[in-house]
């Protein structure tokens, strides 16, 4: 079985990391997941042959597939529950897009299609978390202007 590389930390080399350890360690850690999503993406895109076919669709993943992670990092720093939602329904947006390019990817090189299985359904479940929060956090914004 393939193991997903945002789970698994032993076997990642990351270059840019922060080094402090979290007051959270053990707790859930979207941020993290997020990266580790960013570089599985980049690692995948490495093994795209580049042709007239296949430039675009590996631009457009390149960009929505690191873009998860940027944006849920500009969520974490929202200036109001209102912006905070409209972020995360960017991230949401965002993930939704990498699993419409990676289908595409799919379809321009079957080649690919195992090791796109595991990142299509992070995609999916990165999608399914941010609607989620997104929609909590909207439910919370109400109740708090009631």
């Amino acid at each position: 079985m393939i193991s997903a590389p945002w789970e698994d930390d032993a076997s990642s080399q990351r270059v840019v990391r922060e080094g402090v350890a979290s007051p959270y360690a053990g707790v859930y850690d979207l941020e993290e997941r997020t990266a580790r999503y960013g570089e599985a993406i980049i690692d995948f895109l490495k093994q795209v042959p580049m042709s007239s076919r296949t430039n675009r669709l590996v631009d457009q993943l390149t960009g929505c597939g690191t873009s998860v992670g940027a944006n849920y990092v500009e969520a974490d720093d929202a200036v109001s529950k209102k912006d905070f939602i409209n972020i995360i329904g960017t991230c949401r947006k965002e993930a939704r897009e990498c699993k419409f390019f990676i289908r595409m990817l799919v379809k321009a090189c079957p080649e690919l299609r195992e090791s796109a299985i595991l990142l299509w359904r992070e995609a999916d479940e990165l999608h399914l978390i941010f609607s989620r929060i997104r929609r909590s956090a909207k439910e919370n914004l109400k109740a708090t202007q009631k």
